[in-house]
């Protein structure tokens, strides 16, 4: 999403426009700050860690509890308690395990698709 070439890159300028809100915890910016060290540059890595870190659109939200609703892959409940406990209005993810929360009657948290919240800012 970073890279220019990607198809995804207008989502990262218009989040850097301020058109939408990004919900993290500090196990998720710990995670985006590994992903980073292996797929960028420490250049890329470095700058998006400090428009994390002073970006006015990011909400910053370390849950008390751990919901562990999705059972697949326990390390993807991290968004979902962040989400739960920032109130987001849902999570953007092409994750497949995020389906098991189609299951889940309460707490109802709503994934979206990259190319759905492609769509809906565009």
């Amino acid at each position: 999403m970073l890279g220019r070439h990607s198809k995804y890159h207008f989502l990262y300028e218009k989040f850097l426009n301020e058109e939408y809100w990004l919900c993290v915890s500090n196990e998720i910016v710990h995670e985006y700050e590994e992903i980073l060290e292996i797929h960028a540059s420490p250049v890329v890595a470095n700058l998006f860690m400090k428009v994390l870190e002073f970006s006015e659109n990011v909400i910053r939200k370390d849950p008390f509890f751990k919901l562990n609703l999705i059972k697949k892959d326990p390390d993807d409940n991290k968004f979902v308690d962040c989400a739960f406990a920032s109130q987001a209005d849902y999570i953007v993810t092409n994750d497949a395990h995020f389906l098991e929360l189609k299951q889940v009657k309460f707490p109802t948290i709503q994934v979206k698709s990259l190319d759905d919240f492609a769509s809906d800012v565009e």
